[in-house]
């Protein structure tokens, strides 16, 4: 049964390493959406830093779908509409940011609006990942966030501080979030249910798919739960070594045009 739902990570996947799209993934998802296939960004970002792509691959018509904040948000893409949207308590909020003090790192919360700190100190990889996404920061207490719809949380720091931190969060932490690392500075957490494949599993149910139908390409951490949902799990050359011990494909890497080889190769063949 041919291949009608393909979920796309945008970092090191989508994008080449200088964040461009190559003409030739542009017309591989152009030609795939000629033969009604649904490609889907899948993302850790926020909405916002995903728009611009959305309108460049022209994937915000109707009938289109974006996956951001790894799984917290699903939305119709020509309207906004939120399909699925899983948001943190305060009381999540608190515990993980306390928790962050606790074991030296910066952190910062996420919502539609912006980037959200308690720390004065800015950290380089928030201002990072505020130009990467496209949103403001926004310097709160946490007495302040009481009322702020969070989606995810992240804990940033040099790889190394952050690696030897990691160390210290108490297991009841992954029981009660989902945890997963995105780059060597970035650890996210989200709500236990919210991960890019919970989402990719309700988007496939809404259009009357199963699971042969569906493919997701990836090259990080927080890519696994997608390719461990789908049929059809293809991973980037340069993506991780245990990503592609679950991968049924393994295509060639982001500067090398991967993801328009593995629509070319297994999509629209």
């Amino acid at each position: 049964m041919s291949i009608k739902l393909v979920a796309v990570d945008i970092d090191g996947t989508l994008l080449t390493d200088d964040r461009k799209i190559t003409s030739q993934v542009f017309e591989a998802v152009q030609d795939a959406k000629a033969q009604g296939v649904q490609v889907v960004i899948a993302t850790g970002r926020p909405i916002a830093g995903v728009t611009h792509l959305l309108n460049e691959l022209n994937l915000n018509h109707q009938g289109n779908y974006v996956i951001t904040f790894n799984g917290g948000l699903v939305q119709d893409a020509e309207t906004g509409q939120e399909i699925v949207k899983s948001t943190m308590s305060y009381e999540d909020y608190l515990e993980i940011e306390f928790l962050s003090r606790k074991i030296g790192l910066h952190m910062h919360a996420i919502t539609k609006e912006g980037i959200y700190t308690a720390n004065r100190d800015i950290g380089k990889y928030t201002v990072h990942e505020a130009r990467l996404v496209n949103m403001p920061i926004f310097y709160r207490t946490p007495e302040e966030m009481a009322s702020k719809e969070i989606v995810k949380m992240m804990m940033i720091d040099e790889p190394d501080i952050l690696d030897e931190a990691i160390k210290n969060i108490p297991p009841s932490f992954y029981d009660n979030y989902n945890i997963v690392k995105s780059t060597p500075f970035y650890l996210e957490f989200m709500l236990k249910s919210v991960s890019k494949g919970n989402a990719i599993i309700h988007l496939a149910e809404k259009m009357g798919l199963n699971q042969s139908q569906t493919m997701a390409i990836g090259d990080a951490e927080n890519d696994r739960a997608m390719l461990e949902v789908v049929g059809n799990p293809v991973v980037m050359e340069n993506g991780s070594p245990e990503l592609k011990m679950i991968a049924k494909y393994i295509t060639k890497s982001n500067n090398e045009s991967g993801v328009a080889y593995a629509l070319r190769e297994w999509v629209l063949k």
